[in-house]
């Protein structure tokens, strides 16, 4: 060891092929992104969607994603607004486009900075990306008025023993009570099983919501709700009565296959029984107004805002998010919009309390 010396290798310069057209070589990268969905699993569906949303993205910015400035971003966005697209729209298009820009800076920002000199920063900023809370006047969009559900399930129920298929009517009551009650979205309810329903947890009985909404890449956030207003008792005759007559099946609501609900079919059997009922198009609301009425009518009984918060599954730290329309009246109170509309207990809100 004494006499040991350090020897200096000499090595070669090894070149690195690097891509020449951006165009030829954004294109291989969607391709790589493509084949990432596949193997996490999603649905051909998903997949095939998502491509064709991600290619017009792509092609209205009119160049290479890396290249990409939050000002081409401002463009995009706001044409889509101004050709009329929803909301939920642009924040689809949006989070697609962003999940390809990160996808290239995990796997591609090496090559990318090497051949085109630029380093991968992601131009999707908060002051860009689509809301998930619509800036519609309130007054355009109120949720349900208690009397309003009231009389829906009056209807539902009326129709219970005349409908031509009694489970599949038995079925609709019991969900769209369930997403009134429990103020859960039309996604979880469709993923609940049978040994979701706790009966003898609490007071009066808790629904697990395993598969609770993602925020934030945090995968889903499994939560309780209390079964309130007697919700424990409808799903007990649900489960006692109706759901037997269903082929096997885990799933809490299924169809008359045994199989899972869509989303897409409780939306369509919503908007089917709001037709039979025969109103007038300014009473129909959607699924997730029922969420919304839950947690605005529970509000207006007096439930803690804390508490609402928990039962909708919104964490701590997004107090703005209690409730959509929550923020909506605060919104249109401060901005002096007509309230008329609405509840008289919504106008008289205690605005000054911490939100």
């Amino acid at each position: 060891m004494a006499g040991a010396r350090l020897r200096l290798i000499e090595g070669k310069f090894v070149p690195v092929e690097l891509p020449a057209d951006p165009l030829v070589f954004q294109s291989e990268c969607v391709e790589a992104f493509v084949a990432s969905w596949a193997a996490r699993g999603f649905a051909a569906s998903t997949i095939d969607n998502d491509i064709g949303v991600l290619e017009r993205m792509l092609a209205a910015f009119g160049r290479p994603a890396w290249e990409v400035t939050a000002e081409d971003v401002d463009r995009v966005v706001g044409d889509l607004a101004a050709a009329g697209r929803a909301t939920s729209t642009r924040r689809n298009y949006l989070q697609v486009f962003k999940g390809f820009h990160r996808f290239l800076e995990v796997r591609r920002a090496v090559e990318i900075e090497a051949a085109f000199g630029i380093r991968l920063v992601c131009p999707v900023d908060e002051y860009n990306s689509a809301r998930h809370v619509s800036n519609d006047s309130p007054a355009q969009d109120p949720p349900p008025t208690p009397e309003r559900v009231s009389e829906f399930f009056d209807f539902l129920r009326a129709r219970i023993g005349t409908a031509r298929k009694y489970a599949p009517a038995a079925r609709d009551y019991a969900l769209f009570r369930t997403l009134y009650h429990a103020g859960i979205r039309c996604e979880e309810a469709v993923l609940l099983d049978v040994p979701d329903v706790h009966f003898r947890r609490g007071p009066f009985g808790k629904l697990h919501v395993r598969f609770g909404k993602a925020a934030r890449t945090s995968g889903p956030r499994p939560r309780w709700v209390p079964m309130l207003d007697g919700l424990d008792l409808q799903l007990r005759w649900f489960l006692d009565d109706v759901h037997g007559r269903f082929p096997g099946s885990a799933a809490l609501f299924c169809d008359e296959a045994g199989g899972q609900l869509a989303t897409g079919t409780v939306r369509n059997r919503l908007r089917h029984l709001m037709k039979l009922e025969d109103r007038p198009a300014a009473d129909w609301f959607t699924p997730h107004s029922l969420r919304r009425a839950c947690a605005t009518h529970n509000y207006e009984r007096g439930m803690d805002l804390v508490a609402i918060q928990q039962m909708l599954g919104h964490y701590v730290g997004d107090l703005c998010q209690v409730d959509h329309v929550v923020v909506r009246y605060r919104r249109a109170a401060a901005a002096g919009e007509r309230l008329s509309s609405w509840p008289i207990s919504a106008q008289v809100w205690p605005w000054s309390r911490a939100w």
